[in-house]
Parts: structure tokens; C-alpha cells; sequence
């Protein structure tokens, strides 16, 4: 074979693991970083191919993660959040607004665009725990931040943002993913549905209103099977809650103006089926329902 020959098969030869291993952890460090707004493309691409890394599709994926890869990704996403959080406190404590804090809140918005593809990440790895953790802690702060905010472009971009991440994280918490104590799972719903039932009509509303304007520019959206996939996990999370906490949440959505969404019909009806076979089941034991219904 010839030298020209000689150096293509010399490219096609697999790459050494340890600079896989070097190119991922100098990635991971980058992707979760905030440098200058003139490295955002190089930063996006890095996210799009640690991504690429660990997804397994026809091939198998070029790098399969280890304790010390899981530890190095969570330690970047942990600084992430904190950053995350910082940006919090900055926006609680500013009163007024401003064209500071117009720059506030994009640097909001690009974090939550880092943490929603840090989701991504950490669920490929199944090590959501502490991002959970951290959402759930934060998320009375995150509605209360998005909600003191005007009906404008940049709000309903935010809130779309938060709307993608908390979908995450709810279905890691619904579908047992992570689990988590019943008081949390609960005070997660009663900060969530709300939010999402206020929402997702001022999105829609946004949505078909710049539908109708110029189309040059880019309108905030969430998907729709995003939307049916957060009515389902809701629909688990409450249905594995004790059947009081779930009389009152079913109680609060068939009162509320918003009951379209999200339907919690599969759950009001799986509620009624359970209580009824319940009662069937304690009445035959000889117990008083009354005395009975507030543990169950």
C-alpha cells in the first residue's frame, strides 16, 4: 500500500479511550460554564456532541460513562445550579424594572437553556437525584420570578423555558426516577399545577397571536406532546399521593376555570374507583369509614 493509502486507514483507526475520556471532561466543563456571548456557538456545539457522546442509537455510544464520569458531570452541573440560584436572589432582590435587569433576565433565560439540556444529560447517565433535589428546592423562587414579570416576549420565553425543565423533572419524580418523601411530591404539584394551568393558555395565546405577525420573528412555543407528557406524569404523581391529599387536589381542578387543563379525569376516576373499593373493603372488616378516611 501506498503512503497516501497508509495515511487514511491511519484516520479510520479507532480513537484511544483516554482522549475520549480527556475531550468529554474538558467538554462537560465548558458546556456548563457562562463564557463570553461570543462563545455561544461553540458552547452549543459542545452540549449537541456530549450529548452525541453517550447517546446509544444504531451504533454504541463512544463513551460509556463511568463513576468517574458521572462524579465529574454532576460536580459541573451542582456549579451550574448554583450560578442558577445566585441568579435567584439577584432577580428577587431587584424591586423595580429595569434595563438591568432586562440583562438579568436573559442571562435567566440561558441558564435555564443550560440546565434543560443538563436534564438531557443526566438523565442518559440516570443520575438526576441531585437536580431534583435542587429544582424542587428552588421552584417556589422560579414561579414567584416568572410570574412578577409583565405578558411580555421575554416572560413568556422564560416561561416556556422553566415549563421545558420542570417537565424533567416531574416526570423523573412521576415515574419514579427519583423518589422522593410525600410532602414534597405534594408541595411539587401545588406549586406546579397551578403554574402550568395559568401557563400553558397565555403560551398558546402568545403563540397564535405572533403566528398571525411577523413571522421573522422567533415565538416563544412548547411542544405539544411536551404538554401531554406533563398532564400524564401530573396525573401519576397525584395518584400515588394518600387519598385525602388527592380529594383536595381533584376537588381544586374540577372548581377551577382552567379544568381543560390538565384533565385529571383519569385521575378523579381512579380516585373514585379506589375510595369505593376501599370503603367496600373496610365496611366488610367491621370499620368505621369515618374514623378511617383521613390515613388513607
Amino acid at each position: 500500500m501506498g503512503s497516501e493509502v497508509e495515511a487514511i486507514l491511519d484516520r479510520l483507526q479507532p480513537v484511544n479511550p483516554a482522549a475520549i475520556r480527556r475531550i468529554f471532561l474538558s467538554s462537560i466543563q465548558f458546556a456548563t460554564s457562562s463564557p463570553p456571548p461570543s462563545l455561544n456557538d461553540i458552547k452549543s456545539s459542545a452540549q449537541e456532541q456530549l450529548e452525541y457522546m453517550i447517546t446509544e442509537d444504531d451504533d454504541s455510544p463512544l463513551l460509556i460513562a463511568d463513576s468517574e464520569i458521572k462524579a465529574e458531570v454532576k460536580e459541573c452541573v451542582n456549579r451550574l445550579f448554583a450560578r442558577f440560584n445566585n441568579a435567584l436572589e439577584a432577580m428577587l432582590c431587584e424591586a423595580n424594572h429595569s434595563s438591568a435587569e432586562e440583562g438579568k433576565m436573559q442571562n435567566f433565560q440561558s441558564l435555564l437553556s443550560d440546565l434543560s439540556w443538563a436534564c438531557q444529560i443526566l438523565n442518559k447517565l440516570e443520575i438526576m437525584r441531585d437536580f431534583v433535589h435542587n429544582w424542587m428546592d428552588a421552584s417556589d423562587k422560579i414561579v414567584k420570578i416568572v410570574e412578577q414579570g409583565n405578558s411580555t416576549d421575554d416572560i413568556i420565553e422564560t416561561k416556556s423555558k422553566v415549563i421545558e425543565v420542570a417537565a424533567k423533572v416531574l416526570e423523573a419524580i412521576g415515574y419514579g426516577t427519583v423518589i422522593l418523601p410525600t410532602a414534597r411530591r405534594l408541595h411539587g404539584v401545588k406549586v406546579w399545577l397551578p403554574f402550568v394551568r395559568i401557563t400553558k393558555p397565555l403560551i398558546d395565546s402568545f403563540t397564535a397571536h405572533s403566528n398571525d405577525g411577523d413571522e421573522t420573528t422567533p415565538t416563544p412555543k412548547v411542544d405539544s406532546e411536551l404538554w401531554q407528557s406533563l398532564e400524564s406524569t401530573f396525573i401519576s404523581i397525584i395518584l400515588a399521593l394518600p387519598s385525602y391529599e388527592q380529594a383536595g387536589i381533584l376537588a381544586e381542578w374540577l372548581g377551577n376555570q382552567q379544568v381543560q387543563y390538565p384533565d385529571l379525569t383519569e385521575a378523579f376516576e381512579v380516585w373514585c374507583y379506589r375510595s369505593k373499593v376501599a370503603k367496600r373493603r373496610l365496611s366488610s372488616l367491621g370499620v368505621n369509614n369515618e374514623t378511617t378516611a383521613s390515613t388513607l
